[in-house]
């Protein structure tokens, strides 16, 4: 398995929150003038090659996979189209994780849907029903997410307290972490560890 194909496959999962070079260096077991020599030649790779979409980008000290300009048009028409004006199943689950939970980190989102939000996240900002509400105080300082006033336009409430009250709900065992408050799933996890 080459370098190349690694780094792919890791800023790919890492969606729009990139990865650093220490990060890459440190999960690839390379050194940091290895990393970037690797980093450059698929850059150039992207460059080159008229058939693929995207390109390797650097912002705010973070390796990103984006899609060359030269498509900005046409994603521009993919994202007014009819046909995407309605939210995906995932998308309406990312959406009532925010809207109970916010705010929310991405990763605490892909922890609960147990796979990748980015793409729902980018739909909804899209879409104006989630903005960045802040960086959480934590290693990283990964995006936290909250709800827009345009969600509660979406919704026909005025506030969030207006949202439908879940508590009388019967959710599904494997569910229940969706509607947890954050501090009672970590216990939970831990639980669920010593249980095994």
């Amino acid at each position: 398995m080459s370098y190349l194909s690694q780094i792919e496959a890791l800023l790919f999962v890492a969606g729009e929150d990139g990865l650093s070079l220490r990060d890459l260096a440190l999960m690839l077991d390379l050194t940091p003038t290895a990393l970037q020599q690797q980093l450059e030649k698929l850059e150039q790779r992207y460059q080159e090659d008229d058939d693929s979409c995207l390109c390797l980008t650097e912002t705010a000290n973070s390796y990103k996979l984006v899609t060359k300009a030269v498509h900005a048009d046409l994603l521009r028409r993919y994202a007014k189209a009819p046909i995407n004006q309605s939210l995906s199943r995932a998308s309406l689950e990312v959406l009532a994780i925010i809207a109970y939970k916010q705010p929310v980190t991405r990763i605490e989102i892909d922890d609960i849907r147990g796979v990748n939000s980015s793409g729902a996240l980018s739909k909804l900002q899209a879409f104006g029903l989630i903005r960045e509400a802040g960086k959480k105080e934590v290693i990283g300082r990964p995006n936290l997410y909250a709800t827009t006033d345009y969600f509660l336009d979406y919704m026909g409430i005025n506030h969030l307290d207006q949202l439908p009250d879940i508590s009388g709900i019967e959710i599904k065992e494997e569910e229940t972490a969706l509607f947890m408050p954050a501090d009672s799933m970590t216990e939970t996890k831990g639980q669920n560890y010593e249980n095994k």
